[in-house]
């Protein structure tokens, strides 16, 4: 299956997108070998493959509409794109701060709220931290932008993340 997402995300043009560090297509395979390495489930590291399919709240470019759900739900199955979805679909202003007191995730993409489930949240809260860990030590401009950011927000999340993730973002951000 990796496979056909790899050679997916090349056909919608991964491969040519700049991207800290590279090319979308590389954060995108750094970000779901990261999430590996901490023993994300396999549905989580797909979703991580292809987690800025229908854009985020970051990253505007679009590689799929998210119209066209079906589409990536037949690739990567339906566990894995609910997540891209949820993620793609974040609302970071509205979400990220609240999420520990809430464990609402709000959508860009509709205004609503999602409830996730402890184990959607916490594979949304890896992701998250995982996927800006990979740009914050990739782009000194988004460190130094958005690292004090990353530094107050991601210590909150601690209940909600994986132990081990927890224990990169203290490694990377000097936590």
């Amino acid at each position: 299956m990796t496979t056909a997402v790899l050679e997916w995300l090349r056909a919608r043009g991964a491969e040519s997108i700049p991207h800290a560090g590279g090319s979308l297509y590389e954060h995108l395979g750094r970000v779901s070998a990261r999430l590996a390495g901490h023993g994300a489930a396999p549905a989580s590291c797909l979703a991580a493959l292809t987690h800025a399919a229908y854009g985020t709240d970051g990253f505007p470019v679009v590689l799929l509409d998210v119209s066209e759900r079906a589409t990536l739900r037949g690739l990567i199955g339906v566990e894995a794109e609910e997540m891209v979805y949820l993620y793609g679909g974040c609302d970071r202003g509205r979400t990220w701060r609240a999420l520990p007191a809430t464990k609402l995730i709000w959508s860009r993409f509709t205004g609503h709220s999602a409830s996730p489930t402890p184990a959607e949240l916490r594979a949304f809260v890896d992701l998250s931290i995982v996927n800006e860990l990979d740009v914050y030590e990739r782009s000194a401009e988004i460190a130094a932008k958005a690292g004090d950011y990353f530094r107050s927000v991601f210590p909150t999340w601690e209940p909600l993340a994986s132990p081990s993730v927890m224990a990169d973002a203290r490694r990377v951000l000097s936590l």
